[in-house]
């Protein structure tokens, strides 16, 4: 028997699938319609001609052949198995339109990420922005210094002033804490006594004269007014009888003239007993008003940075080993929230061997924000002076 040739295939097209209104006339070889889908496109490659499973075929020599692999007809013979036909490939559009899916999915995923993320970093930022420079609850200090000597400063040390106070005796520098916007500032009475001219630095330089409203030289306290000053930052004034040994403290005052010094430490007693000169007529003279040597005060039953003389008072204090030196009376003592608890008043530096003070020792001693306050009225309406 001769070798035969079989007929080329013809490509196979699926059947076409039902017309659906609304999707367009049919066209051949486009795949089945599926809901949802765009427009049919058509097949990339046909699907390769297969023979039906429930019809033979005819050779071209007559031999029928049957799917079975039985024949008819005399010397008919069945080919050959061929290799498995090869899986019939899906429409191109479903593939595209997986990966566009996808692609969409992972877009609008990474869209909404994005605007998640974004959202919440607005959420984190933008209350962290606004309490950054704002105070947190409850004390003058913003957020990002609350409970530091940094944060405290800040907040604090546009209310400290530098007092230079001109007199017979000559001239004397200490620190003051702004009250009011208007320019009411406190201070010790023995940093303005006997003072003809009083000029005022501001932590930003600016400079005012002041004059004397009250004093109260029994507290040794003085309240004293700017001249022509207006929207000053005041400080925020605590509370004295919440104060506990340990607590931490910052000082601020201008120690031998240098403005708005800073210095930390601790509440180391309370309600010590400290004994101050009350005026400064009683034969000190030029030593009480000198920077060098301080007010002199008596402490223990000890004297420190000279004699008190006759006229003098005591008054309960709060002792700190936050460095005070000459030049730090009448600034403030404040706690970790910002708040005043004291203003500065008494302070020991030793002598060198040159005569001049030697530095802080780490005593010193404030007057209680409480005794201030309590005080305020009395001075506002001119005190004892």
């Amino acid at each position: 028997m001769t070798d035969h040739q079989e007929q080329p295939q013809q490509p196979y097209y699926p059947p076409r699938p039902p017309y659906e209104p609304g999707r367009g006339p049919y066209e051949p070889g486009r795949g089945p319609y599926e809901p949802g889908r765009g427009p049919y496109e058509p097949f990339t490659e046909p699907i390769a001609a297969q023979p039906s499973a429930a019809e033979p075929f005819t050779t071209e020599h007559g031999t029928t052949i049957w799917p079975s692999g039985g024949h008819g007809g005399h010397g008919g013979h069945v080919p050959p198995a061929g290799p498995a036909p090869a899986p019939v490939p899906g429409p191109r559009r479903r593939a595209k339109r997986g990966v566009g899916l996808m692609a969409a999915v992972a877009i609008a995923a990474a869209a909404v990420g994005g605007g998640t993320a974004t959202l919440v970093q607005q959420l984190a930022a933008d209350p962290a922005t606004t309490s950054a420079s704002a105070p947190v609850a409850g004390t003058n200090v913003a957020a990002r210094g609350a409970g530091t000597v940094a944060g405290v400063a800040e907040a604090v040390s546009p209310s400290i002033v530098e007092i230079s106070a001109a007199s017979n005796s000559g001239k004397s520098t200490g620190s003051g804490v702004i009250i009011t916007s208007g320019g009411e500032i406190v201070t010790n009475n023995h940093v303005i006594s006997g003072a003809s001219e009083i000029t005022v630095r501001l932590d930003d330089g600016r400079t005012f004269p002041a004059e004397v409203v009250g004093t109260d030289p029994d507290k040794d306290l003085a309240l004293i007014e700017l001249k022509g000053a207006s929207g000053l930052k005041a400080a925020s004034l605590g509370s004295s009888k919440d104060v506990k040994v340990g607590d931490e403290v910052v000082a601020i005052g201008s120690p031998e003239g240098l403005t708005g010094t800073v210095t930390s430490g601790i509440v180391s007693a309370l309600d010590r007993d400290v004994t101050v000169a009350k005026d400064g007529d009683q034969g000190q003279g030029q030593r009480q008003y000198d920077p060098r040597q301080g007010w002199p005060f008596e402490f223990g039953g000890q004297q420190f940075n000279g004699d008190t003389g006759s006229s003098k008072t005591t008054y309960k204090a709060l002792q700190t080993d936050a460095s005070l030196n000459p030049g730090n009376s009448g600034g403030a003592l404040i706690n970790m929230n910002g708040e005043i608890i004291g203003i500065n008043s008494a302070m020991y530096s030793p002598s060198s061997s040159s005569g001049s003070t030697a530095g802080s020792v780490g005593l010193g001693f404030a007057i209680p924000i409480d005794t201030v306050k309590a005080d305020l009225d009395d001075l506002r309406s001119g005190g004892d002076s």
